[in-house]
């Protein structure tokens, strides 16, 4: 069998000229249905629903305040019982310092104490005691050197005896007397208003006062957890040495959680204490937690343009960490049953004329319209449009009003 023929030249060009006439006939078509019918256009619809406007920002989750631990003493540390991120509670031990060189201070103290203790016991079982005796003793000598004495001196006076022997009585009554008084002193000094009293009970205070500033020495060699809290931040290792006033541990301490933002300031108007927010942390997108707004910063950060916010997280779910990243949506406004449309069918809605574009009697017509509230993807319309009322998105710039437009289905959603 032989080869096929290939058609001629005047066949082919039969050929293309029949597609060209059909291709024209197809398009001149198409053009006539939609001048007929309208061009097909997706649309959406407006409709009547619950509408909330919301101030999104992002910040940082912090407690109200932060308990900055460090040491009183120097010393080298021993051991870390804790570790970050671990909760503590008041008078957990937190770091513990060398003590050898505290508690051999201690004991020194302690002696210290006790000799001063045995002193006064001293004074007062055998000094006043003594005293006491010996001023008995002089006393009893004072009275019989007196009576001898004023036997001598009447002895005189008769001519029995000379003065010299008077003058001798005389002495040895001065004698006794100074004796007595020297004897009540010593009962003075040693009683419990005396001098040496009073140095014995001085010298115990020192000695109590020394072991009390040792004991509290000793007691700064264990550094506890203040209140009760999570530990955020450690400074410190095992076999460092520290001294006063270093920053060694950072505390948050248990109580309220809050969520710190910044702000846009031209959303300033809108926030009010006592607002409601639902927040997320970026690490945990689809778990959300409550919040209120609790402190608007009077001030405005001139670099960033924005005012710092914070709100209060009343119960915060366990995943939630000191400085962790949170976003946040305030609640500013809500209405109820509001007449909505989809933010992509308004156009010019930041403007002072935002207006839509409408499918009235088959045809696109610009219609003028009062935006209220700014949801989440939608625009509440006040006045313009009603529930029902079908809209040419704004992403379809070739729709120009007056145009014949036709609503075209929207393309099925594959199936997840």
């Amino acid at each position: 069998m032989s080869p096929a023929t290939p058609p001629s030249t005047p066949t082919r060009r039969r050929i293309a000229r029949v597609a060209l006439v059909l291709a024209a006939i197809c398009i001149a078509g198409y053009l006539g249905r939609n001048a007929i019918l309208g061009t097909p256009v997706e649309t959406v619809e407006a409709v009547r629903a619950d509408l909330v406007q919301t101030v999104v920002a992002s910040g940082r989750v912090m407690t109200p305040r932060r308990v900055h631990i460090g040491a009183v003493v120097t010393g080298r540390v021993v051991r870390i019982p804790v570790t970050e991120g671990q909760s503590v509670r008041k008078g957990d031990e937190l770091i513990l310092l060398d003590d050898k060189d505290v508690r051999a201070a201690l004991l020194q103290a302690q002696a210290g104490v006790g000799q001063a203790d045995a002193k006064i016991r001293q004074l007062r079982e055998v000094g006043l005691p003594a005293a006491q005796q010996a001023l008995l003793q002089a006393q009893a000598t004072l009275t019989q050197v007196r009576g001898q004495y004023e036997r001598t001196k009447r002895l005189q006076a008769q001519g029995f005896v000379g003065l010299s022997q008077l003058d001798d009585a005389q002495r040895n009554l001065e004698v006794a007397e100074s004796q007595v008084r020297a004897a009540r002193v010593q009962v003075g000094t040693n009683s419990a208003r005396g001098s040496d009293y009073a140095m014995a009970t001085t010298a115990l205070e020192q000695a109590r006062a020394s072991q009390r500033v040792t004991q509290a020495r000793l007691a700064d060699i264990s550094i506890r957890a203040p209140v009760d809290g999570v530990l955020i931040a450690r400074n410190v290792e095992a076999g460092d040495v520290v001294q006063p006033g270093k920053e060694l541990l950072t505390l948050a301490p248990a109580g309220d959680t809050q969520v710190i933002v910044q702000i846009d300031e031209r959303n300033l108007a809108q926030l009010a204490l006592g607002q409601k927010a639902l927040g997320s942390a970026d690490a945990f997108p689809g778990r959300r937690f409550p919040a209120e707004l609790i402190y608007i910063n009077p001030g405005i950060d001139a670099l960033r343009g924005s005012v710092e916010v914070r709100l209060r997280v009343p119960d915060p779910p366990d995943y939630l960490r000191q400085d962790m990243t949170v976003s946040v949506d305030i609640e500013v406004a809500r209405r109820s049953q509001a007449v909505v449309a989809p933010t992509e069918a308004v156009r010019d809605a930041t403007t002072a004329r935002p207006w839509v574009l409408a499918v009235r009697g088959g045809r696109a017509e610009r219609v003028p319209v009062k935006v209220g509230l700014r949801g989440n993807g939608s625009v509440e319309v006040a006045d313009g449009i009603a529930p029902g009322d079908i809209l040419i998105p704004a992403t379809n710039a070739l729709i120009a009003a007056g145009q014949r437009v036709r609503p075209a289905p929207r393309p099925a959603t594959a199936a997840k």
